[in-house]
């Protein structure tokens, strides 16, 4: 019981901080927007990531520690992780660039960090429309990937508990083989520490591991897809039994 209650007033601290990080952040980047190049940018994006994590460090006890982190930022290329919460959506967004955000189309309406989003040239989706989605991935994906952009996808399409891997879709796949750029799988067990939609956090070491970039020419969508995912569970169950 005692336990719980301090798990959760460390919790609400951390979010606290969450919303005055975002708030100030978000407002210098929008202010300093013009003025910046690209990097600039970026640079302030992550400033926001690197405060976050180092918050929820601080006020949860949550770390993370990379294996693999010499395969990032080679080439342009498809990300593809497992999803299990927040926590990894800010970690590579701090540790990949440039890159693209691909997010549902209603996030761009948060005040502040919504705002803020939309000067990063995201790939905005209408998940509500699956057909429509999956034709503008394909369409603004390619397109920023040609301008050296990279992109990060979660091909579970959901969060999923921790401990488990759901089914990979074949859209992180097909945009990376139509756009002819490798793929490069990542694995975590992030669920553990920020369990998806649930307010608690728990101290512990986020593991996250990066692959070898797969090439995709002359390569099925299909036979792509079951590759990574068979990475992906494979590696996972190495790291969750740490």
């Amino acid at each position: 019981m005692l336990r719980q209650l301090i798990l959760t007033l460390r919790s609400g601290v951390f979010y606290l901080g969450y919303v005055l990080i975002t708030v100030a952040l978000s407002t210098s980047f929008i202010l300093l927007f013009p003025l910046l190049k690209p990097s600039g940018r970026h640079r302030i994006a992550a400033a926001w990531c690197r405060s976050i994590l180092y918050w929820l460090k601080l006020s949860c006890g949550v770390s993370y520690r990379v294996e693999g982190a010499e395969q990032l930022n080679r080439s342009p290329a498809v990300y593809l992780a497992n999803h299990q919460s927040s926590f990894e959506a800010i970690l590579f967004y701090q540790l990949i660039y440039p890159v693209s955000p691909i997010l549902k189309r209603e996030l761009l309406q948060i005040p502040f960090w919504g705002w803020a989003l939309r000067l990063l040239k995201p790939v905005a989706i209408d998940r509500s429309k699956p057909r429509a989605a999956a034709r503008s991935l394909m369409v603004q994906g390619e397109a920023v990937l040609k301008e050296g952009n990279s992109i990060i996808i979660f091909p579970e399409g959901s969060r999923s508990e921790p401990g488990v891997v759901g089914r990979f879709s074949r859209g992180g796949t097909a945009l990376a083989a139509a756009a002819k750029v490798p793929i490069v799988p990542i694995v975590h067990n992030s669920g553990y520490a920020w369990p998806s939609h649930r307010f608690i956090k728990f101290p512990g070491v986020v593991s996250i591991k990066v692959g070898n970039p797969i090439a995709v020419k002359d390569r099925s969508v299909k036979n792509l897809t079951d590759e990574v995912e068979q990475w992906v569970r494979a590696h996972f169950q190495v790291i969750d039994s740490r």
